[in-house]
């Protein structure tokens, strides 16, 4: 089974807009028609890695060039890593990257007719059947050696590739090499690897036992993009050695040529993206699943509160680069915030270690409501703000104050510190002498009593901040913060052996808090605001005897 993913809604803005046309990333050939294809293997979840190359092609056949078509294509070449559970989450990622794909294929739909290109190529004495063990293969290809089996005939070569498509103990013996030149300089056209048996006979998941050779992705992805019509192949600069190849195979079978486009992969700081080791994370129970917000999984980032728009605008800004780099974090979610502002209604929450406080001086008895904009600068609805005498603010902010003190009140107005009480003394008598560096040293506030005075200015006031009303339905909740998982950087060679000991030591923080009563309608997915706290996501909404769950979305500036 899959893991569910977050149905997170997209914050577009008040105007939803796209992202701009980039002239930097102009194609050529473009007015004849745009066709671009997602090649992705379903052998995991998507990462924010290969959201760029989704997201890149998306942005080419719908937003640079309205009308293009965009071609989802599962490479699903290799049965000992892929099954239908990863193809299944694949197609949820790129929904959740606002995907909607105008085709979807699979390189095994046409595995019958990269059968014949492959006989094709062997009777053009382009490519022959080899059987020499896998590492002297590879030693040969270092030092440049031919294979003994390089100019068997074609009539050998055939019969071998037969046995490989019968899956007999003598076809299993045998690989497809392409006959290109065993001594260049570019080590993929080295005589590459074309069609194989696997090791072990996996059924596909999708055409069963049908097929026992199949051919490599840098073999199927070529004639597959000719035959599909894709006008433009976007790959990473990683395969530029490939490209080579993948443009000798095309002249070698007379498909017609697709034009290249390259980009730079993407990484991160302090990110593992390895499929190796993100598996073992999750089998090892260090991270919820496949969809924890510390992932750099496609569900994990947008759990954690990313956006479509946010994800997108980052995307296509790297889009025309060539360097790989590994990136900050900040540069993004900074971008992401740009998002998630104008759509984030405001709210308070208070932490379990809140001080109860007396208010006197109050216009009128009793709790009273009045109704507030949930933004102050766009228009999100309203919100009820409860006053009344007893008032809750936080621990810190309560031991920063000194007795006589005047502080503000966010969203009321000006008040009076009077009497405070702490854990320490019972001493009402805090004043400015009793506060070092700025919090008291007589321990926590037990409690408080202050005066208003609404119409103190406020400007004046160097304290303000955030309370709740102790005489409304106050909404449970859990606060989530998350750290990287890597505590370092980047793992150099040496780090990979043991990268396991470079994971950091607590990533996760849970604080149990308290909300207006406002909260009680958040719905999962929606972004809020807590005055003070951050921005956060709602996991989980809450309910009468169940807290809410928000996620701390990152901003930029952590």
């Amino acid at each position: 089974m899959t893991d569910k993913p977050p149905k997170v809604k997209d914050a577009s803005g008040p105007k939803g807009k796209k992202a701009p046309k980039v002239k930097q990333m102009e194609l050529p050939n473009a007015a004849a028609g745009i066709v671009t294809r997602f090649p992705p293997e379903p052998s995991g979840y998507l990462h924010i890695g290969h959201s760029k190359a989704a997201l890149l092609n998306d942005y080419f056949a719908h937003i640079q060039y309205p009308g293009g078509k965009l071609i989802l294509r599962f490479d699903d070449t290799n049965t000992e890593k892929e099954n239908a559970e990863f193809q299944d989450a694949i197609r949820e990622d790129v929904a959740l990257l606002g995907i909607k794909p105008d085709v979807i294929s699979y390189t095994s739909d046409y595995f019958d007719q990269i059968d014949e290109y492959c006989v094709k190529i062997i009777q053009a004495g382009k490519a022959y059947a080899d059987d020499t063990p896998g590492d002297v293969m590879s030693a040969q290809r270092l030092a440049r050696e031919p294979s003994v089996h390089r100019d068997d005939s074609i009539e050998d070569n055939l019969a071998r590739f037969t046995e490989m498509k019968k899956g007999t103990e003598e076809g299993k013996r045998w690989c497809i090499r392409a006959k290109i030149s065993h001594a260049n300089d570019n080590a993929s056209l080295r005589d590459p690897v074309i069609f194989r048996c696997p090791k072990t006979q996996t059924p596909h998941h999708r055409t069963g036992d049908k097929y026992k050779a199949y051919p490599t992705y840098q073999f199927a992805c070529p004639v597959v993009d000719s035959l599909e019509g894709v006008t433009h192949a976007l790959r990473t600069t990683e395969y530029n050695d490939q490209d080579a190849q993948y443009k000798w195979i095309l002249k070698a079978l007379e498909l017609r040529p697709v034009y290249i486009w390259t980009f730079s992969k993407i990484q991160f700081v302090r990110t593992l993206m390895s499929k190796r080791k993100l598996t073992k994370l999750v089998n090892a129970g260090v991270v919820s699943g496949w969809d924890d917000p510390r992932f750099p999984t496609v569900r994990g980032i947008r759990r954690r509160g990313m956006t479509v728009e946010g994800l997108r605008d980052f995307m296509v800004s790297q889009g025309p680069s060539k360097n790989v780099v590994n990136m900050d974090w900040h540069t993004i979610w900074t971008m992401n915030k740009k998002v998630i502002d104008p759509t984030a209604a405001r709210y308070t929450a208070m932490d379990s270690t809140h001080v109860v406080c007396k208010i006197t001086g109050l216009p009128q008895d009793g709790p009273y409501e009045e109704t507030k904009p949930k933004h102050a600068k766009y228009d999100l609805g309203d919100k009820k703000v409860v006053y009344s005498q007893n008032i809750l603010i936080e621990q810190d902010d309560a031991r920063t104050f000194a007795k006589d003190e005047e502080i503000t009140l966010m969203n009321w107005g000006n008040a009076y510190v009077r009497d405070i009480e702490y854990a320490n003394s019972t001493a009402s008598q805090a004043t400015p002498d009793g506060v070092a560096d700025g919090v008291s040293n007589l321990g926590n506030v037990t409690s408080m009593t202050l005066e208003l005075h609404l119409e103190g200015d406020f400007k004046a006031t160097k304290k303000k901040i955030t309370w709740l009303s102790k005489d409304q339905d106050l909404v449970p909740v859990e606060l989530v913060d998350f750290d990287h998982l890597l505590a370092k950087d980047k793992l150099t060679e040496e780090d990979e052996a043991h990268w396991e000991d470079f994971l950091t030591k607590q990533s996760e923080f849970r604080t149990e808090a308290v909300a207006d009563v406002n909260v009680w309608d958040v719905k999962v997915d929606d972004f809020l605001q807590f005055d003070r706290k951050g921005y956060y996501r709602c996991d989980k909404a809450p309910s009468q005897g169940e807290r809410g769950v928000f996620f701390k979305i990152p901003t930029g500036k952590e």
